[in-house]
């Protein structure tokens, strides 16, 4: 599932048309492979059942306007060196909207700790809320799509659903804000609503791999186009998330060789190429549907993973991905378990998922909109 996750993206970057945005931006092009308004395109529609692809019978014609609606800073712009990552559960008597309305603030904590006159590259943070389907739907009288992260186990191991009502993912250079952000957060909500919440902090790792040694990003989306494309919902601007705590067994991964560890991952460790010989359980062949070089991937994710932990404890990966739809994730989460073959992924040999939930980040407006 990692494939590894991160990928580094130049920031004074190139967006549509060559047009360049300014560092400190926080605002994203829109009109990705939009349509003139009106128009209406046919696509093949398919659907992920039972571990196979089945293309139905008809073609739909769906039309889209212009642009595609404002996301959240966090779902689709670059890296950074320093992520948060804050899961939260609510005590049962929360009251519900009150929260909403303090997480959906986090853009006002946000110029708190990094004002707008002196904000650059360098102490900028982009920063995101998402809400887990219980609360969304209370705030909202219904869900759109399903969303709901389901309990998996498979012959290596488990990947429990450890829940959660809202998630706030921030990034920035500057992991010292980040700490400010998160504390400002928590004291936002509402005396006596938060049950539990862990703070996770993610870093770089030599210039971008796992604590495992392998380069991370590796499959990511590059253009922002694409990562747009991939990460957002065309109708209402929306994302779906994924979330998992992995634990890396290092004593394990410290011990094999780099041949082994290749051949769990379909990949060589020290440069990332891919293997032309892959096993059936290897990481690259249960992501990408089979064994054959550079195979045709089905669905695609944004990540936006990075590195965690201590040395004198436990440490690892946060993995965190962006897609258009939920399914995006069920396809590569039931191939990681062997849902339908019973042949899990060997990644699993080398670290242990923990905690998972499924998210999602509304529009900036559909945000706005819960204040």
């Amino acid at each position: 599932m990692f494939r590894f996750a991160r990928n580094f993206i130049a920031r004074g970057f190139i967006g549509p048309k060559g047009k360049k945005f300014s560092k400190g931006s926080i605002t994203y092009p829109l009109a990705v492979g939009a349509l003139t308004a009106g128009a209406a395109a046919a696509y093949a529609i398919k659907q992920y059942k039972d571990g196979r692809f089945i293309e139905l019978p008809s073609l739909i014609p769906i039309a889209y306007a212009d642009a595609v609606p404002a996301s959240q800073a966090s779902v689709f712009s670059p890296g950074k060196s320093h992520a948060l990552y804050l899961w939260i559960h609510l005590k049962p008597g929360a009251d519900v909207k009150k929260c909403a309305r303090a997480a959906a603030n986090v853009d006002k904590l946000v110029n708190s700790v990094s004002p707008s006159d002196v904000r650059d590259e360098s102490n900028e943070i982009l920063a995101g809320v998402g809400f887990g389907p219980a609360i969304y739907a209370k705030l909202t009288g219904k869900v759109r799509t399903d969303y709901t992260y389901p309990h998996r186990k498979g012959p290596l191991g488990e990947m429990p659903a450890t829940g959660g009502d809202i998630f706030i993912h921030a990034k920035s250079d500057d992991s010292g804000k980040l700490f400010e952000l998160c504390q400002l957060i928590v004291k936002q909500f509402p005396a006596g609503s938060i049950d539990r919440f862990e703070d996770v902090y993610g870093f770089v790792y030599r210039n971008g791999r796992d604590l495992s040694g392998f380069i991370d990003g590796t499959e990511n989306p590059a253009d922002e186009e694409d990562r747009q494309k991939v990460a957002v919902e065309k109708s209402a601007g929306g994302s779906y998330v994924i979330t998992q705590k992995w634990i890396h067994k290092h004593d394990y991964i410290n011990k094999a060789s780099d041949r082994e560890l290749a051949s769990f991952i379909g990949r060589n460790r020290d440069d990332g190429t891919e293997l032309r010989k892959k096993i059936a359980s290897s990481h690259v062949a249960r992501m990408t549907g089979g064994t054959n070089f550079e195979q045709k991937k089905h669905l695609q994710i944004v990540r936006q993973s990075m590195p965690f932990g201590h040395v004198s404890g436990d440490s690892g990966l946060f993995f965190i991905a962006y897609a258009e739809s939920p399914q995006n994730f069920e396809f590569m989460l039931n191939r990681m378990v062997g849902a339908h073959d019973q042949v899990s992924d060997d990644l699993m040999r080398l670290s242990t998922c923990v905690a998972g939930n499924y998210w999602y980040f509304p529009s900036a407006k559909e945000l706005q909109g819960l204040k």
